[in-house]
């Protein structure tokens, strides 16, 4: 067995910048999930011109005698590139650019990170960001406007909650907003309010986050936003995304990094409603773009909102407000009618759904609709964090996909405890028993509600454990997967709940050799050792586009108009 082992780092350049060669990646430990869920092992691959897959090799294969490129992987270990199921693009790459508070750990340090970042930029008409969390901050409450004026009075300034479920304004921003008083509530949206009076208070929740109007982002905004949002999802092994939630402009944005062969990312996009959904797929889904690059697969709608602003539907109430059930976004009857608008025309139908109530109604409303629309509609439940367990069977059924947060459970268990109280924790972040069903499992962060990091959702997924090991055995320790089971669901089956599969998601022949060189074994790695996972190489349709020896150069200057992608989550 001969051919030309050239030094490494050439060929890894040249590799990367040939479009049109066959390329061999060898001496490599490498893995992938076969057609029953087991982990496939091989040594070698070989990569067609056109970025697939043409052959495995195990060890003792004969290799091809000679190719245009060879890689060594210098015994390595490969696996596939990691599908993140529920992410929010455009909130990855706006995240980066304006204020981040999602480290902030007080009221008061939270206030100087924004007086800081305001002295920064005096030019920022608004001063936006996000990532804030009360509970975090052990306030026991929202904050409010008088407290956000302290520290700005003289420019609006609006922050959106960790799970994009609620906004935080100062005085200036409600005023611009016209928000009073007497401003009546929308549907399925609060404004806290300051009693006696009912002043707003400060935070708007859910829907009433849309009376605060900032000015939108220019077309160059968002393709800051795209390539930095690319750069740190590459950069963790992420390979493809289900991006839920994209508006036209988002799509655009999209589009053109196609168009300029600067999409190095697989993105399969899910509308944001069914207006978006309309313009961007016009009579259906659109096809597969730019390599298997980019596809509308369908529409993303919502149920209710989420827990931490105790905005998820709720059967009984809130063990820690008995006050209210949480919000119904979407009521039954309107939901049903997005659903079959969508599923008319074959998009596929994605809906975010946390509390038991919303779950519940979703799973009555897919049962309906399967009714009408048969076929392989692989209906999306998106977070489905608290289920009823009597509901628990009935994922089983149509061929739904639970695409689901593994971190969501390990940051959220403390609150969760509060917001349901224990006799309503059984099918909470139900992982393994939903699995049992036969709905398919599809794994993700919600980012940027959590960072996408693959591999602390993987130790998150196999313990129920946070990084400080906490709880002993595991939260709810009867829902933790397999690690093939986790495996599966950031890669096969992340794929096949976009309809990817056959096209990326495993290493076999046929499909895009996306791929990542790591630094270790996660099969064999313990939980801390998963977490601390470095990756080396991360190679999209057999070309190199990230390699921890060359970092990108640093982001350019943020813009100045920009607006955060509102997300959904906990």
């Amino acid at each position: 067995m001969k051919y030309p082992l050239l030094a490494a780092a050439a060929a890894i350049v040249a590799a990367a910048s040939s479009a049109a060669a066959d390329t061999l990646v060898d001496n490599v430990d490498g893995m992938t999930i076969d057609a029953k869920g087991q982990v496939e092992r091989f040594t070698g691959l070989l990569i067609g011109n056109d970025g697939r897959i043409v052959q495995t090799f195990r060890r003792g294969d004969k290799r091809p005698g000679k190719v245009d490129y060879a890689v060594d992987g210098k015994g390595r270990v490969l696996v596939p590139g990691m599908i993140d199921a529920h992410v929010h693009v455009m909130g990855i790459g706006f995240g980066a650019l304006t204020l981040d508070l999602s480290e902030t750990t007080s009221l008061e340090e939270a206030k100087a990170k924004i007086a800081a970042y305001a002295r920064a930029h005096p030019d920022r008409p608004w001063i936006l960001g996000r990532g804030w969390n009360q509970e975090l901050w052990k306030l026991g409450r929202f904050p409010t406007a008088a407290e956000l004026d302290t520290v700005v009075a003289d420019r609006p300034v609006w922050l959106e909650r960790v799970d994009g479920h609620a906004g935080w304004a100062n005085t200036r921003a409600l005023a611009m907003a016209n928000v009073t008083a007497a401003t009546k509530e929308p549907a399925g949206g609060k404004i806290e309010r300051v009693a006696p009076g009912g002043r707003p208070a400060g935070v708007l929740v859910d829907t009433a986050m849309d009376l605060v109007k900032v000015p939108a982002p220019r077309p160059e905004d968002r393709d800051l936003a795209l390539a930095t949002a690319q750069d740190l999802l590459l950069k963790r092994g992420i390979t493809a995304v289900a991006d839920m939630g994209s508006s036209i402009e988002d799509w655009q944005s999209f589009r053109r990094a196609g168009d300029t062969g600067a999409l190095r990312l697989r993105i399969m996009s899910y509308a944001s409603g069914v207006d978006n959904m309309v313009l961007i797929g016009g009579p259906g889904p659109s096809p597969w773009l730019y390599d298997d690059k980019l596809r509308l697969n369908g529409v993303k709608l919502y149920m209710d909102g989420a827990l931490g602003s105790r905005g998820a539907s709720l059967k009984a109430p809130y063990a820690d407000m008995p006050g209210t059930r949480g919000l119904r976004i979407t009521q039954d009857t309107a939901l049903k009618n997005l659903m079959s608008r969508a599923a008319f025309d074959n998009f596929q139908v994605a809906v975010h759904a946390i509390g038991d109530e919303a779950n519940a109604a979703l799973l009555s409303a897919i049962e309906d609709m399967a009714q009408t629309y048969k076929g392989d509609r692989r209906w999306r439940i998106e977070h489905a964090q608290v289920v009823d367990p009597a509901d628990i069977a009935r994922f089983g059924k149509y061929g739904i996909i639970a695409s689901m947060q593994p971190v969501h459970e390990t940051s959220d268990r403390v609150m969760a405890e509060a917001r349901l109280g224990p006799a309503r924790l059984a099918g909470a972040y139900a992982w393994k028993s939903l699995n049992g069903t036969g709905a398919k499992l599809a794994f993700g962060s919600d980012a940027p509600v959590e960072l996408p990091d693959p591999w602390a959702g993987f130790a998150a997924a196999i313990t129920r454990q946070g990084p400080d090991g906490q709880p002993f055995g595991g939260w709810q320790p009867q829902e933790k997967v397999t690690r093939e089971q986790a495996l599966t669901a950031y890669t096969a089956d992340a794929a096949y709940a976009g309809f990817g599969e056959g096209r990326f998601g495993r290493l076999i022949r046929g499909e895009r050799a996306d791929f990542l060189l790591l630094d270790r074994d996660p099969m064999l790695a313990t939980p801390a050792d998963l977490r601390a996972t470095k990756v080396l190489q991360t190679w999209v349709n057999g070309q190199l586009v990230y390699d921890a020896a060359r970092p990108p150069a640093p982001p350019a200057e943020p813009p100045k108009r920009e607006r955060p992608v509102p997300v959904d989550g906990r």
